[in-house]
């Protein structure tokens, strides 16, 4: 018999593509999709708010604290190893959470879900640039971020039908299933041991990333309690001193969890860095006060609200793809300067709002936003990659996630010191409406105001 080789072509980039955009999109799937899950949740366990809050909040920490040394650990000791254990791991929580029985567990599982999602943000991105040349950065980074935005945009739409059907615990065995496909290509596609591999984790600077973790929890800890926990607002003077602290001894360190030395030698990637942590922090509030305005004012139900809202992810998801292609032949930060300059014309136009403001013009409004940000993500994104050697990937992928973490909660500090500034401790139910207007065009001005200064430091990168 004659015997018959068969040939299966393996194009490793695009397979590394598929679990790149697999990996995005069910961190940012399960989070988003759980939101619309917290009250079936509390019924369940009679939690309360606070506790109940620790789900979302737990898990944002321990992947923001955590994402830095755990980006350097894989720079030293290999990403495709700490990426693959971090996706069995977020697998793993998510089975089990189908199974939590109590409230402690149920917390217990999400904070090692998001300790297994700081080994994923602070892979992913490093590994899937790594596979192709600077020319193609732009591309890949367009869908990965894309796959991003997907997550955010299935969610509450497949969230919310998952969890009205099937109950909140669906949500995770859907993570779960995706989790274990996403592994096995992992596993197939990424080799045992990384090109990237260049030291040990004795090398870790264990003092360096214990000064961080405990910086970065005070600040966000502060900024999220600010208005709720008394001893909340010295948090944020505190966790200056630790940063203070923290760079002086990185600069002195042999190998320190991050090269300081790089954002001042290299201008650009400060500034690239920096107009990240202000778009975020002026744009993520914007679908929190819309929410409001939605349910609060103009009396819709949630899925209708969620409806409404999606318009904005769904552009993001949509563009992003073509903004990171082009990324790739015009500068990425003329076109984040453009994106940033479109984020601050939509929030300038929310300015405006009323209380029987035209739906047609929130969406509309949304768009331009959206929009805006598909064209400053993934360019920006791009720009960032590009500032630094290879060897350097995973922690300049997890300082981009600090960044967006700090501009995300940020955010919501700023919201919630107007709120409690013009509202007190007022239920929103209670509240008027006129009041509410006011509160969202303060709001508003403030974001503008942010994103316009973005705007001029990303233009700045011009000059360096």
């Amino acid at each position: 018999m004659k015997k018959v080789n068969i040939k299966i072509p393996t194009d490793t980039g695009s397979l590394t593509l598929l679990v790149a955009i697999f990996s995005a999109f069910v961190t940012t799937f399960s989070g988003s999709a759980l939101n619309l899950s917290i009250p079936a949740i509390d019924n369940e366990f009679s939690a309360g708010a606070t506790a109940i809050g620790w789900i979302i909040s737990g898990y944002i920490l321990a992947a923001a604290t955590l994402s830095v040394p755990i980006g350097r650990l894989a720079d030293l000791t290999g990403r495709e190893r700490i990426l693959k254990a971090g996706i069995i791991a977020f697998s793993v929580c998510s089975g089990a959470t189908c199974f939590a029985g109590s409230m402690e567990i149920l917390l217990l599982l999400r904070i090692l879900q998001g300790i297994s999602g700081a080994m994923i943000f602070s892979t992913n991105q490093a590994v899937l640039i790594s596979r192709f040349s600077r020319e193609k950065h732009g591309k890949v980074l367009g869908y990965f971020i894309g796959a991003t935005y997907t997550g955010l945009t299935a969610g509450p739409v497949l969230g919310g039908i998952l969890n009205h059907l099937f109950g909140w615990r669906s949500i995770f065995l859907v993570t779960f299933i995706i989790g274990v496909i996403t592994f096995a290509l992992a596993k197939m596609v990424l080799p045992s041991s990384s090109d990237s591999l260049r030291g040990t984790v004795k090398e870790m600077d264990l003092i360096g990333s214990l000064l961080f973790i405990i910086t970065i929890f005070s600040m966000m800890y502060g900024l999220s309690a600010y208005s709720t926990e008394a001893f909340a607002k010295y948090l944020i003077p505190v966790s200056v001193l630790l940063f203070m602290f923290f760079v002086r001894h990185e600069l002195h360190a042999q190998s320190p969890v991050i090269q300081v030395r790089l954002f001042r030698k290299n201008i650009g990637y400060l500034l690239s860095n920096l107009a990240a942590l202000l778009n975020y922090g002026a744009t993520f509030a914007l679908g929190y006060l819309l929410s409001i305005y939605l349910q609060v004012i103009r009396g819709f139900d949630s899925q209708a609200a969620g409806l409404i809202l999606i318009s904005q992810p769904l552009i993001m998801a949509l563009l992003s793809p073509f903004a990171g292609r082009l990324s790739d032949r015009i500068a990425s930060h003329k076109l984040a300067s453009f994106g940033m300059g479109l984020c601050a014309l939509g929030l300038f136009l929310f300015i405006f709002i009323s209380a029987e403001f035209p739906l047609v013009l929130i969406i509309l409004y949304l768009i331009i936003v959206g929009i805006g940000f598909a064209f400053f993500s993934s360019p920006n994104t791009n720009a960032v990659m590009s500032c630094v050697e290879p060897r350097d990937y995973g922690v300049a992928s997890s300082i981009l996630a600090t960044m967006r973490n700090l501009g995300h909660s940020s955010s919501m500090a700023i919201v919630t010191f107007i709120v409690a500034t013009f509202l007190g401790s007022t239920p929103l139910s209670e509240t008027d409406a006129a009041s509410l207007i006011h509160v969202m065009k303060v709001s508003y001005i403030v974001f503008t105001c942010l994103c316009i200064a973005g705007v001029f430091i990303s233009l700045k990168r011009d000059r360096v």
